[in-house]
C-alpha cells in the first residue's frame, strides 16, 4: 500500500467500511477478493481475510452482533471425502434448502427433501448426510459496530437442536429472542464452544443489549454489500480445462502403381461393333 493511500484511509476510515461497488469489483477481478469472515476451524475463533488467517482468539467464547441473516439454511454436496487444503467444487447446492439452485448443471434430485444425499447416513461414515446444511450470517464486533462486517457460516451441529443450560443452537436461539419480541440485531450475542464434543460446535446466548447509540450503525451494516454477500451462498466452480489444439494433418498425395483405366469408348463405335456380329 502506498503512503498516500495509507494516509487517505487513516484520515477517512469510512472509505473501507462501505464495501466495493460492482464496477470496481468487475474491473479489479480476482485481485479484489478481500472477503472477511469468522471461522470456527479447530475450535478456535479465527478472522480470515482474502482466504488468509489474520488473527485468532484463544478464548472459548466471543461476543458478536448479528446484522444480517439468511432466511433459511443452505446446502452443499461434495463428491468423495474432505481433504484438508484441497479446494473442490460441490456437485450440487441450494441457497434455500428446498431445491437446487438454477445454476447447478446436474442436480442430484429435483428437490432437497427427496434427495438421497440429504438423508441421514448418506455420507461415507454412514452417520450424517452427504449434503451438508449450514446457516449463513453477517456479524460485527460489539466494541466496533461500524467496523468490519464478518461472514459467519454456522454448521448444522451449531444451527439446530435444543437448549442446553441456557445456551441455544442458532435457530433455537433466534426463535427464543423472537418469542420475547427482541430482534437479534439489538442483542450482543455470546458464542461459546461446546467442550463436551470433539468437533467445533458453538452455542449462543444473550450477553447484553446493543447501545441505542449504535442502532443506526448496526442497521446500516446490515445493508452493506459485505452483509449481502455474507448471507448468499456462492460456490467455487472449477473451470473446464481447455482441450489441446490438434493441428490439421497436411494433405498427402498418394501415387497409385496401378495402370490407368482405359479411356471410355465412343458410343457410336460400340453400336457399329454390335451390328457387325
Amino acid at each position: 500500500m502506498s503512503t498516500e493511500l495509507a494516509t487517505l484511509i487513516a484520515n477517512n476510515p469510512a472509505l473501507v467500511q462501505t464495501g466495493l461497488d460492482e464496477d470496481t469489483m468487475a474491473v479489479a477481478g480476482g485481485s479484489a477478493n478481500q472477503t472477511k469472515r469468522l471461522s470456527l476451524k479447530g475450535g478456535v475463533f479465527r478472522k480470515i481475510v482474502g482466504g488468509k488467517e489474520v488473527g485468532a482468539i484463544e478464548d472459548r467464547h466471543m461476543n458478536v452482533i448479528f446484522v444480517k441473516m439468511a432466511h433459511s439454511a443452505s446446502r452443499q454436496c461434495y463428491e468423495g471425502t474432505y481433504e484438508e487444503g484441497k479446494v473442490t467444487s460441490p456437485i450440487c447446492w441450494s441457497n434455500d434448502s428446498v431445491k437446487p439452485d438454477a445454476d447447478v448443471e446436474s442436480p442430484c434430485a429435483p428437490s432437497c427433501d427427496v434427495c438421497p444425499n440429504s438423508a441421514k447416513g448418506s455420507n461415507d461414515s454412514g452417520v450424517g448426510a452427504k449434503c451438508k446444511l449450514s446457516w449463513r450470517t453477517a456479524v460485527v464486533l460489539p466494541q466496533d459496530p461500524s467496523g468490519d462486517v464478518l461472514e459467519l457460516v454456522i454448521p448444522a451441529a451449531s444451527a439446530f437442536g435444543k437448549e442446553e443450560n441456557g445456551r441455544w443452537p442458532f435457530k433455537s436461539y433466534i426463535g427464543m429472542l423472537a418469542s420475547n419480541n427482541i430482534a437479534a440485531s439489538r442483542v450482543v450475542t455470546k458464542m461459546q464452544f461446546d467442550t463436551k464434543v470433539q468437533f467445533p460446535k458453538v452455542l449462543f446466548s444473550p450477553a447484553g443489549a446493543v447501545d441505542p447509540s449504535d442502532y443506526d450503525a448496526v442497521s446500516g451494516q446490515g445493508k452493506t454489500p459485505a452483509a449481502e454477500s455474507a448471507i448468499r451462498l456462492t460456490v467455487y466452480k472449477k473451470k473446464a480445462e481447455a482441450l489441446p489444439e490438434i493441428a490439421a494433418p497436411e494433405p498427402v498425395v498418394r501415387v497409385s502403381d496401378k495402370k490407368a483405366a482405359p479411356q471410355a469408348t465412343d458410343a457410336t463405335d460400340v453400336i457399329q461393333k454390335w451390328t457387325k456380329k
